[in-house]
C-alpha cells in the first residue's frame, strides 16, 4: 500500500502547498502526498502567486494544486498527517475522532527540532523574502521525512 501524506496550513494557499510540492518532488510516485486548509476561504485556488513563483524558482511546478479544506475523512485518508503550526495543530486535534486520528498529526518542523513546538511562520502579509525562508525550513523537514518514508517500506 502506498503511503499517503497530507500537509496542512490555514488557507492552503501558502504553506501547505509548498510543502506538498517538495516532499512530492523527493518521493516516487507510488506515494501520495496533498494539502488542505483549516479554513475554507480558498477552496478552488491555485496556490498564492509568491508561493508558485518561490517553487518554480527552485524547480517544483505547483500551479496544478487546488485549495480545499480538511476533512474528517482526511484522517481515515490519510497515514499522516503534517501540520505547519501550533494553531493548525489544535484545529486538526479537534476534529479528530480517535486516538489512532489524533497519532497520525504532526508539527512538520518537529522533524527539525523536536520537542520545540516550532511554527512555520505564516508568510501571506510578508513579501516574497518570506516565502523563500519557508520554502527553506519545509526543504529541510521534507528531506528528513523523505528518508524516513523510505526507510518504511
Amino acid at each position: 500500500m502506498p503511503k499517503k501524506i497530507l500537509m496542512v496550513c490555514l488557507g492552503n494557499i501558502c504553506r501547505s502547498p509548498l510543502a506538498e510540492g517538495i516532499l512530492r518532488s523527493k518521493l516516487s510516485k507510488e506515494y501520495i502526498v496533498d494539502s488542505a486548509g483549516t479554513g475554507g476561504w480558498h477552496s478552488g485556488e491555485q496556490p498564492d502567486k509568491r508561493s508558485i513563483l518561490t517553487a518554480k524558482n527552485r524547480g517544483i511546478d505547483i500551479t496544478h494544486q487546488k485549495a480545499r479544506k480538511f476533512q474528517k475523512s482526511d484522517f481515515d485518508n490519510f497515514d499522516y498527517i503534517y501540520v505547519m503550526d501550533n494553531q493548525n495543530f489544535k484545529d486538526v486535534v479537534s476534529l479528530a475522532e480517535n486516538e489512532n486520528h489524533k497519532n497520525k498529526i504532526q508539527l512538520i518542523l518537529e522533524e527539525i527540532f523536536p520537542g520545540e513546538r516550532v511554527d512555520v511562520p505564516d508568510p501571506y502579509y510578508g513579501g516574497q523574502d518570506g516565502f523563500e525562508k519557508v520554502y527553506d525550513m519545509l526543504d529541510e523537514a521534507c528531506e528528513i521525512i523523505a528518508v524516513k518514508l523510505k526507510n518504511i517500506n
